[in-house]
């Protein structure tokens, strides 16, 4: 299992940061989520389950993505999901947003991915705790550089 916890300051209010965690922007920070479709509930909702397609190269997996956690406070969001790419990988993901000022938030990316399968343990074996901290520290700088567009 793979597992981080990372977390920076972004020159943003937090209610700006937060529009990025909406269905409607995702892929300004997952460029790689070609579609993203509610299927349960409403987006806000505990429970909600969303039909997500990801493109890898050549290859688009499909998966159901389910709203784990979600919290919408004046000074604290929160959202967390939790999904199963590619039948191997079981993927938790939790994005925590905390207002520092009103042109200061401090934002939280954390999660694990772990093996399903034997296929899915081996491949994370294989990998490197360097390469996926180069992903986590991608997605924050997306994150921060799209906040700063808003």
């Amino acid at each position: 299992m793979i597992q981080w916890k990372d977390e920076r300051v972004i020159e943003a209010n937090i209610e700006k940061v937060w529009e990025l965690f909406l269905d409607k922007n995702i892929t300004k920070t997952m460029p790689k989520v070609e579609e993203h479709t509610l299927i349960e509930k409403t987006e806000g909702e505990v429970g909600a389950k969303h039909q997500q397609k990801y493109r890898e190269g050549k290859r688009v997996e499909t998966y159901i993505v389910e709203t784990l956690a979600y919290e919408n406070h004046y000074d604290k969001k929160r959202k967390q999901i939790g999904f199963v790419l590619g039948k191997a990988f079981e993927m938790n993901l939790t994005f925590t947003l905390e207002r520092i000022d009103d042109s200061h938030t401090k934002f939280i990316y954390e999660g694990y991915n772990k093996g399903v399968n034997f296929v899915g343990r081996a491949m994370l074996k294989l990998g490197s705790e360097k390469s996926n901290n180069k992903v986590v520290k991608e997605y924050m700088d997306r994150v921060e550089e799209e906040a700063l567009k808003l």
